[in-house]
């Protein structure tokens, strides 16, 4: 890890930028109420700057500005509500139940309202006693109101003067996280690779850019200024992304059978040169990347035209000196790779390019394709919510977990002596996740984060006297805790608690060992609470869902495959159409791969054919790379004149494709009989590869070399290859959820 650059990416990253708006805006108007001395009365202010902009999540400006108007609303009413009848105990829990269930169950509609309920939840469990407002019930729900208002007009002021900042922000997350996945891939080629190690940090990392991209399609598609009246930068910034995501299929396309390649060309030093150069164009992605976030032009580090002359050269000559008519097949198995690296490399500079933002890159720019197919799909009718009111729903599941942790959390507070009883209900709502592998690890994060916070704070106490040193510590604490909020819970439990209490000694100093004591005690109580309901009340565990991810990977898979086989057999390709497939797969291969991690973290006892499961991820990603390799040559290529043999190998595999299906149904059928049948051969192409074979045998490479037949047998072979090994994955798939046993939740 290159710990400068990591330092680099955080510091120009929308996370940052997130802490310290969150921190200014809650900041600056609490020096001002200190001044005046009225802080103590006002303290709703900032809290409501903090609450309200916790639920800004990245998206369009028009999302977000809604977003925050409502829950604005909400959490003025929620404030209301609370306060005036918080005395009456019984309404109270009629309250925990009706809030918890509403804003738990909002989730249905996707993050950014899901956040909009949390924060609700939060203003609830804070107006629940009267340490905030005392008899001015109304006064501080206005106060809180005020707040977030405030946070509004700062994210109007932001979004006028830095229209294109999250945008460069996110899409330079994105090539640092490609050019991350790039790296991986290198590791394929240098001595004895850990396959299950590589691919496990592979589909972690496509998981991370599906989300990525998720978040960009959003923004760039939906932003009307990028998409019809579009700027220079906007199409830049556009440019970028689309050729991020060709990109990315370029590596994901770019896989090839390594235990044959290591068999091949171990004992030479090509396969070793070759990762190095892997290695150095993921620097050079990653660069762009850090680029694109800072907002600066991008340069590049290696001289990547020498570097790549370098390979090809060493390809050639090894080419030359070893290659039979017997190993023919391996090296064009290299000259593949050799071309793929071209690709990258001539992409990659591409990219630093246009990081200059010169008129003359986006010169002919179109964007050729239909935006609404690429936007995420989110509705917000009622029908939605009524629908999800079953025990079948994981969401109705998770909001009766968390309306019981909650009940249970504020019965402990009213018969144990709490100082800060309210701590435990937030405990609780903040750790509380739907599924049980993100609350075990934000149960875990949150008592750790605790502990270290409050010892760090009494440390902090007990040696610095200086107000304003304690000032600009719980200044940074604040930056670091919103920073790291969504990307290290650890890091930012640990902020939060340190802040906490610095703010909690500059209010109230001679309550601070109180405060130390309550923090660490209604946290664990808290942390107890939500781990043993998440545990034992109508828990959802992952393998009871992993079959609906399965068979969505299935279709997207099969759907993906026959558009682009399609071209093999002598149809047009409808290149839009490709790349909505070809989404579609990527999502559904990074959702089974994110399932597939979360059932490694639940109990042992809950990880039933973990296996099997491991071998069909394994396979899925294989699946969809060889199909993304063949949709290279689909795009670039016309050999109709073997779409008599393609379209009976398509056929087959469509077949096999189905059944695979079928199986995932509880469907036998012909399965069985489906995975002794041999793919037929290309006859046309066997003839020609004999042919060759015998050329260079008995003319030597060199007058082979200068047959016309040669490129078109490489690709045909390379084609014809891909085919063979869709069909023997497919064949695995088949075999494998075959051995998978039905179960049960």
């Amino acid at each position: 890890m290159n710990y400068l650059d990591e330092f680099k990416k955080f510091i120009s990253s929308h996370y940052l930028s997130t802490g310290v708006r969150l921190t200014l805006g809650a900041i600056i108007p609490s020096l001002i109420f200190q001044h005046y001395g009225i802080l103590g009365d006002m303290i709703a202010f900032p809290l409501g700057t903090l609450l309200i902009g916790s639920t800004d999540n990245p998206g369009p400006h028009h999302r977000r500005r809604n977003s925050l108007l409502i829950a604005i609303g909400i959490c003025f009413l929620v404030a209301c509500i609370t306060g005036f009848l918080r005395h009456i105990h019984f309404i109270i829990f009629a309250e925990i139940i009706i809030f918890g269930m509403l804003f738990s169950l909002i989730g249905v509609y996707g993050n950014r309202v899901n956040s909009i309920g949390l924060i609700a939840l939060l203003v609830f469990v804070f107006n629940i006693d009267d340490h905030l407002s005392g008899d001015l019930v109304l006064r501080t729900a206005v106060t809180f109101a005020a707040g977030g208002i405030w946070y509004f007009v700062l994210f109007m002021i932001l979004q006028r003067l830095l229209p294109y900042k999250l945008i460069q922000q996110l899409l330079g997350e994105n090539f640092t996280e490609l050019g991350k996945l790039l790296s991986i891939k290198a590791g394929y080629y240098f001595a004895k690779p850990d396959y299950d190690d590589l691919f496990n940090k592979m589909i972690h990392q496509q998981v991370i850019l599906r989300e990525n991209h998720e978040n960009l399609r959003e923004i760039l598609f939906k932003t009307r200024e990028i998409v019809t009246e579009s700027t220079n930068t906007s199409r830049i910034l556009m440019l970028m992304f689309l050729d991020s995501i060709d990109l990315f299929e370029r590596i994901l396309n770019s896989q090839q059978n390594y235990l044959n390649l290591h068999r091949a060309f171990d004992d030479t030093k090509i396969l070793r040169l070759f990762g190095i150069y892997i290695t150095w164009l993921s620097e050079e992605i990653q660069q762009i990347g850090l680029a694109v976030q800072s907002g600066f032009h991008s340069h590049s580090r290696h001289d990547l035209d020498e570097a790549f002359n370098k390979c090809q050269k060493a390809f050639e000559k090894m080419r030359e000196n070893k290659m039979t008519h017997e190993n023919m097949e391996d090296f064009i198995m290299l000259r593949q790779i050799l071309n793929s690296l071209q690709d990258v490399t001539e992409r990659v500079k591409k990219l630093h390019r246009t990081t200059t933002y010169d008129a003359d890159v986006s010169n002919g720019y179109n964007l050729a394709v239909e935006v609404d197919n690429f936007i995420p799909k989110q509705e917000y009718h009622p029908r939605i919510l009524l629908d999800n009111l079953s025990l079948k729903s994981s969401h109705f599941r998770h909001a009766v977990r968390v309306t019981i942790a909650l009940l249970i959390g504020y019965t402990a507070s009213l018969f144990f002596e709490l100082g800060h009883g309210y701590w435990i209900l937030l405990t609780i709502v903040t750790i509380m996740k739907p599924a049980f592998s993100i609350t075990k690890e934000r149960n875990l994060h949150r008592i750790e984060g605790t502990i270290i916070g409050v010892v760090s704070g009494f440390l902090v106490l007990y040696l610095i006297k200086d107000s304003t040193v304690l000032f600009i510590i719980m200044m940074i604490s604040m930056i670091l805790a919103y920073s790291f909020l969504k990307i290290n819970y650890f890091i930012a439990c640990t902020n939060i608690t340190l802040y906490v209490i610095l703010s909690f000694n500059f209010l109230n100093p001679q309550h601070i060992t109180d405060v130390l004591q309550d923090r660490m005690i209604d946290t664990i109580i808290g942390s107890i609470i939500a781990y043993f309901v998440s545990s034992y009340i109508l828990p959802v565990w992952e393998h009871t869902q992993i079959n609906q991810y399965i068979k969505e990977a299935l279709l997207a898979n099969r759907k993906y495959f026959d558009v682009v086989a399609a071209k093999f057999a002598g149809k047009n390709l409808d290149i839009n159409e490709l790349k909505v497939l070809r989404k579609d797969a990527i999502i559904a291969m990074a959702n089974l791969s994110d399932n597939f991690q979360k059932m490694l973290s639940e109990p042992k006892r809950r990880q039933m054919n973990m296996e099997e499961y491991h071998q069909f991820v394994a396979t899925s990603h294989m699946l969809t790379s060889y199909i993304a390799s063949l949709s290279t040559y689909a795009q670039t290529l016309e050999y109709s004149q073997f779409s008599i043999e393609f379209e009976m190998m398509i056929r087959q595999i469509d077949r096999q494709l189905q059944a695979a299906t079928d199986v995932i149904d509880g469907k036998i059928g012909n399965s069985v009989e489906i995975t002794r049948e041999s793919l037929p051969q290309n006859q046309q192409l066997l003839e020609l590869l004999t042919k060759r074979k015998r050329e260079i045998k008995e003319l030597g490479i060199e007058k082979a070399d200068q047959s016309p037949a040669r490129k078109m047998l490489s690709d045909l072979k390379t084609i014809n290859g891909l085919f063979e090994l869709i069909s023997t994955i497919t064949i695995d798939e088949i075999k494998i959820l075959q051995k998978i046993k039905p179960v049960s939740a």
